[in-house]
């Protein structure tokens, strides 16, 4: 079983920058896809940014393309999601998940992942 841990979280005016850290314990996630997902208020959850076991493969929403970046430290069992030039679109809870899958890709599908985190709130006031 693992447990991931959001923060990093907060408010923050348009324009401004942001980063998200999510930790893993209980098990590492060294060997496995991990993704950042986002629901605002009355929406579903959309997905955001995935990243690969060794971080040689990433991808991102449309939306968050050129202002996000994903990146990981399998040393400290911890993945980030850095955001840039933030909108008051991007307002939104954000969850990070693993997987159990071996495989080698970044994943985007929401049903492969297997665990979440419980969410940090993300608000950027225009």
């Amino acid at each position: 079983q693992v447990q991931l841990a959001e923060s990093g979280g907060g408010l923050v005016q348009a324009g401004g920058s942001l980063r998200l850290s999510c930790v893993a314990s209980g098990r590492t996630v060294s060997s496995y896809a991990v993704g950042w997902f986002r629901q605002a208020p009355g929406k579903e959850r959309d997905f955001v940014a995935a990243i690969n076991w060794s971080g040689g493969s990433t991808t991102y929403a449309d939306s968050v393309k050129g202002r996000f970046t994903i990146s990981r430290d399998n040393a400290k069992n911890t993945v980030y999601l850095q955001m840039n030039s933030l909108k008051s679109e991007d307002t939104a809870v954000y969850y990070c998940a693993t997987t159990s899958l071996r495989t080698s890709q970044a994943i985007t599908a929401s049903r492969l992942y297997d665990y979440w985190g419980q969410g940090t709130q993300v608000t950027v006031s225009s």
